[in-house]
């Protein structure tokens, strides 16, 4: 029985036996003198009487109801007391917040309109009650440390989005967050507060003060002469900042319900400890621990009138938290296993028994959510003794099967700090670092007093560490409850109530990424997957035990079948191969062939994208006759669709799937209907299957072995658990590492302004004054840091957590695996399966060191190649069509390749997948990422390559130490291996070799183009003499394209190296038109980074921010290699036709070569007019402005400033390296002088159109029009129309002038 609205009349049951009337002399039961006796004894009058049996009257089950109502009454304030208005108070007898026109801003109110959480910037709300005259006071819980401004207001304050509670005259206000009062102005006042504290809000409108407590101790008067008087009245008010939130429970204890509940719980407790002795005919009191419900009548009718008062009092929030949760927490005081208090069991059933179905329910909720908030609000002690117990509680209501379910099916899925003064008494941290700022690792010259505070600080982590896993273990319990799977008594098993909740609670925060304030918060989000990996790997392997031919939760995957059969619900998630209505079209034949499941084409034409809305709208009168033919299935609600599973679920809602025989010469397959039914419609068939019913695992690939994994629940949990640490997990992960990033720099700053209080003169006190209140801020802040840090560690970056994330990166690696082998089936994976592997093994590297590393875990190598064979394979995988998981794939690869030994991971991989991952990174760089992939093959050449072994550039080596884990700041490490596939390729693949040289080629023309046509803007706005600003975006932007020319550089370098036959054996096509359009884009590089007083060089000695990579070393040493490989390192042939080139391009310009080594040019000559004199504000578009950059000391003026030079780079340029670009520019010094003698003069007209450097030698076919054979060539690479008259070109023939001309 349950009840929908309020208001609606609910009949109780009537226990009462028969009357007096039908059984004059008997009760039925005992006889009357023993049942008087044992009702007298359980329901005693307070008021004056006999106390006698023989003189008292006579009472029986027929007078009870009556009897009990009398006592109820004694003491009870009368109905008058009760409705009589109290003087000085305006406003309903229960105040709430009033939600209907008392609020400003976006607010979530709670149910019971008690508790407000702020959703928007500074938001405000009364409640619906004012005082006029008279002392009151209201209390307010605080659920969260941040921004709140918590008091009184009157009916005059209006409130916006920037002012709320003590930001307008007649409000007052207490900021326990940055522990100030408000009234317009604002000043110091109280202590700070945190989430669970309790603030009392006093107003004395007689005296007219306004005074605060926390937590029960007054902070002293906040506001005298406050303003009084007729038409004055002050409402209680509160202001949050976003997602700051508060409880206020404004109105007075229900007195007369609260002694009524107690009186009732004082004779149920009677009963529990009392026996009637039938033989001797006496009541024997007993301990009521042990008492069971076995069922006699004397016991049940006399439990039933107690509860037919009781019952209807604990629907009651008040009620519950006061008096049913303290009883039930003190049954459980006496410590000892759950399972050692069968009372709380016993009572669930007598709950059951004689309440009614919506009061049972109503008070199991309301007694889960006060334990829930008992669980969060209630203060830290040393043992978490209050966590503990609330926890057992919770644990011990569970283990009652159908209070579990009940629970399950009716409450939404909700997954559940403080001072730690007393937990960590003594704080610690770093005191010493090295030259890049980091910690040193042995304390060599740690102090006496130090070692102690570092040591009593482990301690203290050791404790905490210890009483958090009591919790957790606490929480696993609770959770396997809810994964019980044999408690199928009393309806379905709670698994698969829980399995249906879960998923809905996935789905719910899939939907809503995009609005956080409707998201689970993360952090509940990460302790709660931890907690379920626990739960699931328990059951999971005790399976396995039971079971020894399934596998191992240390083996554990999610099969294929569950991404393609339509038996599990993965909403709007993105598919590996697309929309999943487009797979289903595309892959038809695939899952006949492979799976047995095929789709009837007449579904697949009533799905195109064009009659979508059509079937939408149709869709309600098509189901039902679908859902006959199925079996009654209903259609999905509309809360539960979107267009694509709109699309998705016609696959399958109408017996579209079904088994047939397959293409496969196998036995014939009983053939199955199947259906998609909403997650709520499941059923244990559904998911474990039956009898020729294979559930969750429907449609088994032939790659796939046939062997039992584990039970078909624990699949899809496992596969809600991924999805979980891909929707906010791992984020939480990386958020939480910020805390030891602060730990680090405050500790810095306090060392730093601890050394500067030593070298304060003693003069000047005003200074040391404020050192010393800076030392103190530092000081507190490292204290309160140091706690957090500490219970971070326990809680998010334990080793057990460490692992626990390792495992779900082995189950993503599996599963990856598995339905890799499915050829065209991979495509319905869902691509959050390859992002929680990389996320996965990124949070090892990156969060969890370095007091865990991931070299210790369990099978480490092995699982860094598993991963890299599927970054090696996938990252240009064509069955994966998303742009931003193949950008993903492609980051992680190149993040890969920097670390020595995922690098080393990566050698390891078969050497066929290795040669495919180079041809992949070796294909033409146009469509496609090419910035990542060049930086992929640039990793493997850093630390080969001509002056290429630096980790840092010369000139930032002074600059503050950087992030040392950034992947670009890691040493070299180049992998000869791979360059050895990569030399083998080009080798023997003249076409891929040219096409990929060309597009290298096309984009180092592109990228450094832009970065000269960026810093042409960047210096023209320099030497306005107005002010002016320079987007920061664009200076980023300028940068990114120097990086990339100088990536693109070393890459050619590379190439050249390897495989110089690519440019200098002209018997390969297309190797002279390569090696020409190389001189020619070295001879821009270099002309436009060498030549005096250039561009380049001007905004170089800006150093604005933003371009702090942009430098003369990088570039110029990229070039160097290139020109040392094809001038010094090759054969005798290659060096001439090297040289030769390079000398008649036009470009070509000897003194840039010379600059290398800081020859040619005068010293200063390239200075001049460095900056204006009014030099301008160069900052981010719009921003506040800027200082100026001055030309003073900083800055280098035409006197002092050298060329560059080779030759000062000692440290990254060996003596070899030296010796061979001086002995090339000999070599070019002699030849540009021969070359200069024995050049003819050619006539204009013979030279080509295009270029006017060569002389034409190629005609077009069929238009006869004329170029030289470079420009031609290299058109044709991109182009197959002429130049000048827009022909088609089919061929191009060698152009001889004519001997008559």
């Amino acid at each position: 029985m349950s009840s929908k609205e309020g208001g609606t009349a609910l009949t109780r049951r009537n226990y009462r036996l028969a009357s007096d009337t039908d059984k004059p002399k008997s009760t039925g039961i005992v006889n009357e003198k023993l049942l008087s006796d044992y009702l007298y004894h359980v329901f005693p009058s307070t008021k004056p009487g006999p106390t006698l049996a023989s003189l008292r009257k006579p009472l029986g089950f027929q007078d009870l109801g009556s009897h009990l109502e009398t006592l109820l009454a004694e003491g009870a304030p009368s109905e008058e007391d009760r409705d009589q208005p109290i003087d000085g108070r305006l406003g309903p007898q229960t105040v709430v917040l009033d939600h209907t026109s008392g609020f400003e801003g976006l607010l979530f109110v709670d149910d019971d309109l008690l508790g407000v959480i702020g959703h928007s910037n500074f938001s405000s709300i009364r409640a619906t009650t004012c005082v006029y005259k008279g002392k009151w006071v209201y209390e307010v819980l605080i659920s969260s440390q941040g921004l709140m401004q918590i008091g009184w207001c009157t009916l005059n304050c209006h409130f916006n989005q920037e002012e709320g509670v003590g930001d307008t005259p007649d409000s007052y206000a207490y900021d326990g967050n940055r522990v100030r009062k408000w009234n317009v102005t604002t000043t110091n006042y109280g202590k700070s507060w945190a989430a669970g504290d309790i603030v009392s809000c006093m107003i004395d409108l007689d005296e007219g003060t306004i005074t605060f407590c926390l937590n029960g101790q007054s902070l002293g008067t906040a506001f005298t002469d406050i303003k009084m008087g007729p038409g004055v009245a002050y409402f209680p008010a509160i202001s949050l900042s976003f997602k700051e939130s508060g409880y206020l429970p404004l109105q007075n204890p229900p007195t007369a319900d609260l002694l009524k509940a107690h009186k009732l719980l004082g004779y149920i407790k009677t009963v529990l400890s009392t026996t009637i002795d039938i033989q001797e005919e006496r009541l024997v009191e007993k301990d009521c621990s042990s008492w069971k419900l076995h069922g006699e009548p004397t016991v049940l009718i006399t439990m039933a009138h107690i509860f037919n008062q009781f019952a209807p009092l604990m629907c009651k929030v008040y009620l519950v938290e006061d008096v049913l949760m303290s009883f039930l927490l003190g049954i459980l005081e006496g410590g000892g296993s759950v399972d050692e208090h069968p009372l709380i069991q016993q009572l669930l059933d007598l709950f059951w028994l004689l309440m009614e179905d919506y009061e049972v329910n109503e008070c199991l909720k309301q007694l889960m959510m006060s334990l829930l908030r008992a669980y969060r609000f209630s203060p830290i002690i040393p043992d978490l003794g209050f966590q503990i117990h609330y926890l057992r509680l919770t644990t011990a209501i569970l283990h009652h099967e159908k209070s579990r379910k009940y629970l399950l099916s009716n409450t939404p899925l909700r997954v559940k700090e403080a001072g730690l003064e007393e937990l960590i008494p003594t704080t610690w941290w770093p005191t010493r670092f090295d030259k890049e700022g980091k910690d040193e690792q042995e304390a060599k010259s740690e102090t006496a007093d130090e070692r102690l505070r570092r040591r009593a600080y482990e301690r203290g982590c050791q404790r905490l560490k210890k009483r958090i896993e009591v919790v957790e273990e606490l929480q696993v319990q609770i959770l396997k409850l809810l994964l019980n799977n044999k408690d199928r008594g009393t309806g379905e098993a709670s698994r698969y109530i829980f399995l249906n909740k879960f998923r809905k609670f996935l789905q719910e925060n899939a939907s809503n990424r995009g609005h956080p304030t409707a998201l689970c918060p993360p952090e509940y989000m990460l302790c709660f997957l931890h907690r379920l990996i626990t739960a699931v790997r328990s059951y999971w392997d005790e399976g396995k035990r039971k079971a020894p031919g399934s596998i191992s939760s240390e083996e554990a995957y999610v099969p294929p079948q569950l991404f393609y059969n339509g038996k599990v619900d993965y909403f709007d998630l993105q598919r590996l191969g697309g929309l999943l209505s487009h797979l289903k079209k595309t892959l038809k034949d695939e899952l006949a062939s492979k799976t047995n499941i095929i789709i009837d084409p007449a579904e697949i034409l009533t799905t195109s994208m064009d009659d979508l809305d059509e079937d939408e709208e149709s869709g309600a009168a098509q189901r039902p006759f679908g859902a006959a033919a199925m079996g009654g299935a209903l259609a999905r609600p509309s809360w539960l669709s979107s267009p694509t599973l709109g699309r998705a679920n016609r696959f399958l809602s109408t017996a579209a799937v079904s088994l047939m025989t397959p293409r496969r010469p196998l036995a014939p397959p009983e053939k199955v209907k199947v259906r998609t039914l909403a997650v709520e419609q499941r059923t244990e068939e559904d998911i474990e299957g039956s009898h020729g019913n294979d559930g969750l695992l429907l449609g088994r690939p032939l790659e796939e072995p046939d062997q039992p994994i584990a039970e078909k629940s624990l699949l899809e949990i496992v596969d809600g658990i991924v999805m979980m640490y891909n929707l906010s997990v791992h984020q939480q992960l990386g958020k939480m590492v910020v805390v030891s990033d602060d730990v680090h720099e405050y500790a810095m700053a306090l060392k730093d302004t601890e050394e500067k209080i030593a070298r304060c003169p003693a003069r000047r006190a005003d200074i040391l004054d404020e050192l010393q209140k800076s030392q103190k801020v530092f000081a507190e802040k490292l204290n309160h840091l140091s706690r957090r840090l500490a219970w971070i560690n326990a809680t998010v970056y334990s080793k057990e957590k460490m692992l626990d994330v390792y495992w779900l990166l082995r189950v993503c690696i599996r599963t990856v695996e598995h339905t890799d082998n499915t050829g065209s089936l991979f495509a319905f994976a869902p691509e959050f399966y390859l992002n929680v592997a990389m996320n996965a093994y990124s949070a090892l590297k990156n969060y969890f060191s370095p007091a865990n590393s991931m070299e210790d875990l369990p099978g480490y190598d092995d699982t860094l190649t598993q991963l890299a064979a599927i970054l090696a394979k996938h990252f240009a995988d064509p069955r994966i069509v998303g742009t931003d998981i193949k950008d993903s794939l492609m980051q992680a690869l190149a993040s890969y390749v920097c670390y020595p030994q995922s690098l080393r991971a990566v050698e390891r991989i078969p050497e066929e997948q290795r040669v495919a991952m180079m041809r992949n990174l070796l294909a033409p760089y146009e469509q496609r990422p090419w910035a990542q992939t060049n930086w992929i093959l640039v990793r493997l050449w850093r630390g080969c390559g001509f002056g290429y072994r630096y980790t840092r550039l010369p000139h930032l080596l002074k600059t503050k130490p950087e992030d040392t884990n950034l992947p670009s700041l890691q040493k070299p490490c180049p992998s000869l291996l791979l360059q050895r596939h990569m030399a083998e390729l080009l080798s023997m693949d003249k076409d891929m070799a040219a096409s990929f040289l060309n597009s290298v080629l096309n984009q180092l023309n592109w990228a450094f183009s832009e970065f000269i046509g960026m810093i042409q803007e960047i210096q023209q706005a320099a030497e306005r003499p107005e002010r002016n600003f320079v987007d920061t975006r664009q200076l980023k932007v300028c940068a990114t394209c120097f990086d990339l020319s100088v990536s693109l550089l070393r890459v050619l370098e590379m190439t050249v190296t390897l495989v110089p036959e690519i440019f200098l054996d002209w018997s390969r096509p297309s190797a002279e038109l390569l090696l020409r359009r190389l001189a020619q884009l070295l001879n821009q590089v270099l002309n436009r980074v060498t030549a005096e007083r250039n561009l380049f060089d001007r905004v170089v000695n800006l150093r604005l921010p933003g371009l702090e990579s942009v430098d003369h070393y990088p570039i110029l040493v990229a070039v160097t290699g290139i020109l040392v490989q094809i001038l010094v390192e090759g054969e005798r042939q290659g060096i001439s036709r090297a040289s030769s080139v390079l000398l008649s391009d036009p470009c070509f310009q000897l003194h840039s070569i010379q600059h290398l080594l800081g020859e040619g040019g005068e010293p200063g000559g390239s200075s001049t007019s460095l900056a204006p004199s009014m030099p301008p504000v160069v900052g981010p578009l719009g921003a506040a402005l800027a200082p100026a950059i001055p030309p003073g000391p900083g800055a280098t003026g035409p006197a002092d400033r050298k060329h560059f030079s080779l030759h000062a780079y000692t440290d990254y340029i060996s003596e070899d390296e030296e010796r061979k670009v001086e002995g090339m520019l000999a070599f070019l010094t002699e030849e540009s002088k021969q070359a200069a003698a024995s050049t003819a003069p050619t006539s204009e007209e013979d030279l080509c159109p295009i270029c006017y450097a060569h002389s034409i030698s190629a005609v077009f076919k069929p238009c006869s029009h004329k170029s030289c054979k470079a420009c031609i060539n290299q058109h044709l690479m991109n182009n197959k129309d002429c130049f000048f008259c827009k022909a088609t070109i089919t061929g191009v023939e060698d152009y001889t002038k004519p001997a008559s001309s």
